[in-house]
C-alpha cells in the first residue's frame, strides 16, 4: 500500500474512533447500549462509557503516535474490533435496534463490516 494512502487511512481510522468514542459518551450513548450483550458483567452504560474512553485514547494515539508505535497500535485497534464483534452478533441475535439497524437484514449486513475494520486497522499501520 502506498505510504500516503496508508497514512490517510490511519488518520481517518483514528478520527473515526475519536468520533465514535465521543458518541459513546454523548450523542449515541443509548444506541451503543443496544450492542452490549447481556452477559457482559458490567452495567450497559458503564460498558459504553469505558469503551468510549478506550476508543478516544486509541484513536488519538493512531493519529499522533510516532511511526515506531503504529504497528502495535494497529494491532490494538484490530483487537478492539474483534473484541466488540460479540456485541454486533448480540445485536443481531437479540434483534436490538440501534444506529438505524432496525431489520435483521441490516443487522446481518453490519456483521460483515467488522472484518473490514480489522483489515483497515492492520493494513493502515503495518510496516
Amino acid at each position: 500500500m502506498d505510504k500516503q494512502i496508508k497514512n490517510t487511512a490511519r488518520i481517518l481510522l483514528g478520527a473515526g474512533l475519536i468520533v465514535a468514542g465521543i458518541g459513546h459518551l454523548t450523542f449515541s450513548r443509548k444506541e451503543f447500549q443496544a450492542q452490549v450483550p447481556d452477559w457482559v458483567p458490567l452495567k450497559k452504560d458503564d460498558t459504553v462509557v469505558y469503551s468510549g474512553l478506550v476508543e478516544i485514547a486509541l484513536g488519538t494515539a493512531l493519529v499522533v503516535a510516532p511511526k515506531k508505535y503504529r504497528s502495535t497500535l494497529g494491532l490494538f485497534a484490530a483487537s478492539l474490533f474483534v473484541g466488540v464483534f460479540p456485541g454486533n452478533v448480540s445485536q443481531y441475535v437479540n434483534r436490538r435496534d440501534g444506529f438505524g439497524l432496525d431489520t435483521d437484514r441490516k443487522r446481518m449486513t453490519r456483521l460483515f463490516f467488522q472484518p473490514v475494520l480489522v483489515l483497515w486497522a492492520w493494513g493502515s499501520t503495518r510496516k
